[in-house]
């Protein structure tokens, strides 16, 4: 018997099942050295949480499909604008769908349409000068659907693009996927005014008292405003080279879903609370390669909110974020604030923060923002972050709160296991703000070899265990913290 190689000592190590050193693992004839190399391995694996990447992405493979074509205008769709083909589109995904899958094809033009429903084995491509327009009018997105609304389940106006229980779908396409959010009702309903903080706070009552969720009902009469694009419990998802503009929520949320990637998206939205991603409650998903200029945060990590989301009880876990560039107003990477079925293994590196060559209409808050409180719950336990470069933002580089909203509660505020490593970036409040809790002290953060410039007042930690500051610059000067 040989020595074990890389990857079966790094699965010993992650396997659970008890402390594991290399003399265990490697058979006696082995030699001292030998084992001692091998020991140093496994202290190695331990520490380096980026080790458990590649294990990750081996599971992440986009859905492939058969070489079928659905042209929409084959089914009666009209692309001059006005002309509304929601009957067409869904004409063309049924006909995909029960020929055993392919591609259904958007040609050159600008598709008026209501709701699209997707099904398994369908990719929606949309063509280069190529445009879905979605309606301005709410009446489009009925009937109502079962859907997450901030974390808490309900039945709603549908999504603009929806897919429920589904596998195998596709979203591709050097065209344009135009929400239109700024155009219809649904700014109107979110600001001062509007009824959607009633029934905002109606559905968060019926989401703490344990309503049933058939009972939550939404939808015509109400201001709850629909997300664009949202996956729920689906698998095998791919997005890629689409361009998505003007949501009237959040962007792009997969619910309860797992092998999810998004390669080379633009995400524009101008509407408050148009966050570009939020994977809720999924696992095993990538994100490279896109780009956020959004009114909110650029993608947000969540698992659900307060008690309802402790009912689910389901993490997001295994996120892997990199190359992408992140403008958005809010945070470029967040966690939270809705995650109280907890968030664990979220990897981010080689990301920009409001770079000259597509810089936010507004400066970002925070290019790392984690956040929860003591009414949420849950956990978020892993969170690694490594070479992000950026400039001019308002606020702090990197913020991690157990105070978020200022809500209060009696389940414990876990934040720990946070690593971030080789930031650069100019031009910001302050280099570190950890705004912890005496009663839910943060545990395990981690911050090295950082240099930051252009900084306006002093950092600030609070109540933080296991605290590692090292190699961290701020104007020049290096962070020294006992």
């Amino acid at each position: 018997m040989g020595p074990l190689g890389r990857r079966s000592l790094l699965a010993c190590l992650l396997s659970g099942a008890g402390t594991v050193t290399a003399a265990a693992l490697l058979p006696p004839s082995i030699g001292a050295g030998t084992v001692r190399a091998a020991e140093t391995t496994v202290a190695r694996l331990a520490r380096d949480p980026w080790d458990r990447v590649p294990a990750i992405l081996a599971r992440i493979r986009p859905p492939r499909f058969p070489r079928r074509r659905f042209d929409i205008t084959r089914y009666g769709a009209v692309g001059d604008g006005t002309t509304k083909n929601t009957g067409a589109f869904r004409a063309a995904i049924t006909a995909c769908h029960r020929a055993g899958g392919g591609r259904v094809v958007v040609p050159p033009g600008r598709f008026l349409t209501g709701a699209i429903r997707l099904l398994s084995r369908v990719e929606l491509h949309v063509e280069e000068g190529a445009t879905v327009l979605f309606s301005t009018d709410p009446a489009d997105y009925l009937p109502v659907v079962l859907t997450r609304w901030e974390g808490t389940e309900c039945y709603n106006y549908s999504s603009f693009i929806h897919a429920h229980g589904q596998h195998d779908l596709a979203i591709t396409g050097r065209g344009t996927l135009d929400g239109q959010g700024m155009d219809g009702p649904w700014k109107s309903w979110r600001d001062p005014g509007g009824n959607a903080l009633a029934d905002q706070a109606e559905l968060r009552r019926m989401g703490t008292e344990g309503v049933p969720v058939e009972e939550r009902v939404f939808g015509a009469g109400h201001h709850l405003r629909p997300n664009m694009i949202q996956f729920y419990r689906c698998r095998n998802i791919l997005m890629r080279d689409i361009t998505v503009l003007e949501p009237p929520m959040w962007t792009i949320n997969p619910v309860l879903c797992r092998n999810v990637t998004l390669r080379d998206v633009d995400v524009i939205g101008r509407i408050n609370n148009s966050d570009g991603v939020d994977p809720e409650c999924t696992s095993d998903m990538l994100i490279t390669g896109c780009r956020f200029h959004t009114e909110d945060d650029s993608i947000a990590v969540k698992s659900g909110r307060d008690e309802d989301g402790i009912r689910v009880g389901v993490p997001s876990r295994n996120i892997v974020v990199r190359n992408c560039v992140f403008s958005g107003r809010w945070g470029g990477i967040a966690v939270g604030s809705e995650m109280s079925g907890g968030v664990s293994e979220v990897f981010a590196e080689d990301c920009r923060i409001n770079p000259l060559d597509f810089p936010g209409r507004y400066n970002p808050r925070h290019p790392v923002f984690i956040k929860t409180n003591k009414k949420r719950g849950g956990f978020i336990d892993g969170v690694y972050v490594r070479r992000f470069t950026g400039r001019a933002i308002d606020r702090d580089c990197i913020y991690l709160t157990t105070r978020y909203a200022g809500q209060q509660g009696t389940r414990p505020a876990v934040i720990r296991n946070i690593r971030i490593e080789d930031m650069v970036h100019d031009g910001a409040r302050r280099a570190i703000n950890l705004e912890g809790l005496d009663s839910d002290p943060f545990t395990g953060v981690h911050i090295e070899r950082c240099r930051f410039t252009g900084i306006t007042q002093p950092h600030v930690i609070g109540f933080t265990r296991d605290l590692t500051i090292r190699q961290v610059f701020v104007n020049g000067t290096e962070v020294v913290h006992p």
